[in-house]
């Protein structure tokens, strides 16, 4: 059996690869990737450089606010913030180049350095040669979603790679979009020193969050990193100031508004990744429920489409996730057996609040419960009713534990507190084991940050009882 991969170095790509080379049903595996320098979406553009500048946008924050320093705050080094940031890159890329030509070693395995485009069913054309695979994973991530709002394509802007690499910022910005991108960015812009307006169309940001969550955002941003965030605003139209800014027009429940910034960022989201590959000439068509939940195109059952380019759901441990189903889907679809649909428990992580303030989502919200028609319960802490968030001068924020008003069962947890990022894993390890409250421990190691976990098990015991 011969199996080709569009996307061979990012995160998707490798997981179907490793567990594919390993495969004796096999014996023919071909990895296709034209990226220049390879090392996939994550490592070069996305969590990993991110969480890289954030960090030192965390620092400043933290001199900002802890009475027990004095002087003012240090400026970030803006230079020495993209030097270390690449330094470190490259060397992820490194690694992950080495794992995918590594592979290409073994028997039957081969690595082409070049982008492949389908000239027909399971078919591709790549380079000078023609590849009919028997089955073909398509792993070829995600874009930059550039809206159709009149004027953007006459106004510059920068994307969130071009942030990752900037080394000087106008004094002052405009963020369109906030989710994910936006709301991580927004926090190291404002520390990097640009005064920041966010358009937000809705009432809050996060829509996975309980509504107090994204308060508190709002909050936090407005109080704490002084963001002027719009609410219930949209951008009409937007165009070049005659000093080479950006004027933008709004509309919202009141009249029409204006704001001016020095730059303008796009943090619109991201969208699959198909260009080039000449979907058409396949059957396939990129759209809306084109990839069914066991990886399959929909038009082609002998067509896996891993990671952000089938738009489920673009975050990095799912991609690698899907991309193990998808090869032991590819297995099975061989072998006439039945294959797995891909189903995972929401865990999510956004790095806000500069990754001081990092919000959590494992399993469900107290809104997704209730949507599913669950009976549960839920409890609250705010982090200022434990005195550990008081001694690291990180007191903002909350957590929510929500769990089956019948036996306990945890069926999900929210945090928006200072180390929140920490405890997803612990919380994933409960959630998935379906644990209840009674038998998690009510013991942390005083005094540290999981004592708000001890502190909503043991509200949600009360409530049980």
């Amino acid at each position: 059996m011969h199996v080709a991969i569009i996307g061979a170095y990012g995160s998707a790509g490798v997981a179907v690869a490793e567990r594919l080379a390993d495969a004796d049903e096999v014996d023919r595996l071909t990895l296709l990737d034209g990226g220049e320098p390879g090392g996939g979406l994550c490592i070069l553009r996305g969590c990993m450089p991110s969480k890289e500048v954030l960090s030192a946008a965390a620092h400043r924050y933290h001199a900002r606010h802890d009475e027990r320093l004095v002087g003012d705050p240090p400026d970030i080094d803006l230079e020495r913030v993209v030097a270390s940031k690449d330094a470190h890159i490259t060397n992820f890329a490194e690694h992950r180049r080495s794992a995918v030509h590594s592979l290409a070693e073994r028997e039957g395995v081969e690595f082409v350095h070049e982008n492949a485009r389908f000239t027909g069913a399971r078919t591709l054309a790549v380079g000078d040669r023609e590849l009919t695979p028997d089955y073909v994973v398509v792993a070829t991530g995600s874009a930059v979603n550039v809206p159709d709002t009149p004027g953007l394509n006459e106004v510059p802007y920068s994307t969130s790679a071009d942030v990752l690499d900037a080394t000087e910022f106008g004094e002052s910005g405009i963020v369109m979009g906030f989710g994910y991108v936006g709301v991580e960015l927004a926090a190291y812009l404002s520390e990097a020193g640009v005064d920041v307006t966010v358009i937000e169309h809705d009432d809050r940001p996060m829509d996975e969050a309980d509504d107090e969550f994204g308060d508190d955002l709002l909050a936090l941003y407005r109080e704490e990193f002084d963001i002027d965030v719009r609410t219930n605003v949209s951008e009409q139209r937007v165009e070049r100031t005659d000093d080479g800014g950006v004027r933008m027009y709004l509309t919202g429940e009141s009249a029409e508004e204006l704001v001016e910034a020095d730059q303008l960022f796009l943090f619109t989201g991201r969208r699959p990744n198909v260009d080039g590959l000449n979907l058409d000439a396949a059957g396939l068509k990129s759209e809306e429920g084109w990839v069914e939940e066991t990886m399959q195109a929909r038009d082609d059952d002998r067509v896996f489409v891993v990671g952000d380019v089938n738009g489920h759901e673009p975050i990095l441990h799912v991609a690698k996730e899907q991309g193990f189903l998808a090869a032991d889907n590819v297995l099975a679809h061989a072998a006439g057996e039945d294959l797995d649909p891909y189903e995972n428990v929401h865990h999510h992580v956004i790095f806000s609040g500069a990754s001081v303030y990092p919000y959590v989502r494992v399993g469900h919200s107290e809104e997704s419960a209730a949507d599913a028609g669950l009976d549960a319960i839920s409890v609250s802490r705010q982090a200022s009713d434990d005195g550990v968030f008081k001694t690291k001068y990180a007191t903002r924020g909350r957590a929510k534990l929500v769990v089956d008003a019948d036996d306990g069962t945890v069926l999900g947890y929210q945090g928006l507190h200072y180390h929140a990022d920490v405890m997803a894993k612990t919380m994933q390890v409960v959630v998935e084991r379906q644990m209840r409250v009674d038998e998690i421990p009510d013991r942390a190691y005083h005094p540290t940050t999981p004592e708000i976990i001890d502190g909503l098990l043991r509200a949600a015991k009360k409530e049980l009882r």
